[in-house]
């Protein structure tokens, strides 16, 4: 049974998430929050949390919170001995990648990804055959493997950069098809995308954005670059979940609609409650295995600790390196 004296030390976190977490929900987070808080304490811990994480994990137990990009960048500059990564998959191997000397945990292994899952570093190789000398720029949305065979990664917040930054006039950019197609209408460097998707971004339709528009009239739509190319020609701005962020800060438009993963709305919703999200609920079912009970455990445990072949982490840590050194 929860104590007046816990619900007293957790009422100020609440308040961060009020608009978003209903009074009724809180009591059933509290207790794992507390002891969450007091187990990074004891353990030298931090908690990274993508963009794409549930409000009560994203602004009460997280220390870095941000897209890969930005969990990559910090990943690489914490003095943290232990980093859970409140994700999936890929995102643990990053910051495994940029911490070998750390204890890195994902606290269900099951928390995978459909982008990921599409390629394999055998695909790699085989691309690499098929067009000799094409160097590879791939999303970080990958597997540590698929990594090693890369020349450098991107995020979705940097591609365009990244791409541009060879010098070449041909690139392999894997595995996001759309991401490929949509960075091709801002270069002039030949992409050669692979046929992977998002799961949650390619549901999105140009009639679903219409259909939206009509029933709330004035709309701001802001689109996630993985999403398919009718899509993103339907909305208002374009960009990775950091730039859209950026944007309803900067812009601070009366109602808007964030074409990405439902709780992204929820987390940047609980910093603005004075904007009216419309909520086109696509949600990640790989994000949505990451639960403040388990990240509890994972400091309680050291589980599941991430682990990568020094002969994959070497060349895939050369390819994240890369990536962050492009600004």
């Amino acid at each position: 049974m929860l104590t007046e004296a816990l619900l007293s030390r957790t009422a100020p976190l609440y308040e961060r998430v009020r608009g978003v977490v209903p009074a009724f929900e809180w009591p059933a987070f509290a207790g794992d929050v507390d002891a969450i808080l007091e187990l990074k304490r004891r353990r030298n811990a931090v908690v990274l949390a993508h963009n794409y994480q549930t409000p009560e994990i994203f602004h009460c137990v997280a220390d870095i919170v941000g897209d890969s990009l930005a969990l990559a960048r910090e990943a690489a500059t914490t003095d943290a001995d232990v980093i859970v990564l409140a994700g999936v998959h890929f995102m643990a191997e990053t910051a495994k990648l940029l911490n070998p000397g750390k204890t890195v945990l994902i606290p269900d292994a099951r928390a995978g990804c459909s982008l990921a899952d599409s390629i394999t570093a055998e695909d790699v190789r085989a691309l690499r055959r098929q067009y000799p000398g094409v160097p590879v720029v791939t999303y970080v949305n990958t597997s540590a493997a698929v990594k090693a065979e890369s020349d450098v990664c991107c995020t979705s917040g940097n591609a365009k950069a990244v791409v541009e930054s060879l010098g070449v006039p041909r690139v392999l950019m894997l595995p996001d098809e759309f991401l490929a197609r949509n960075v091709q209408a801002e270069t002039d460097v030949e992409l050669i995308p692979w046929r992977g998707h998002c799961e949650v971004h390619e549901r999105f339709t140009p009639a679903e954005v219409r259909e939206f528009r009509e029933a709330h009239p004035g709309v701001v739509v802001l689109a996630h670059p993985e999403c398919p190319p009718e899509v993103m020609a339907e909305a208002d701005f374009s960009g990775s979940t950091a730039m859209m962020q950026d944007f309803v800060e900067r812009e601070r438009p009366a109602k808007v609609m964030l074409l990405t993963e439902c709780s992204m709305s929820d987390n940047v919703a609980a910093r603005h409650p004075e904007i009216d999200f419309v909520r086109p609920c696509n949600l990640c079912p790989h994000m949505k295995r990451i639960s403040l009970g388990n990240i509890r455990r994972a400091l309680e445990t050291l589980t599941h600790e991430v682990t990568i072949d020094p002969a994959v982490a070497a060349p895939a840590r050369r390819a994240v390196e890369r990536m962050l050194a492009v600004r």
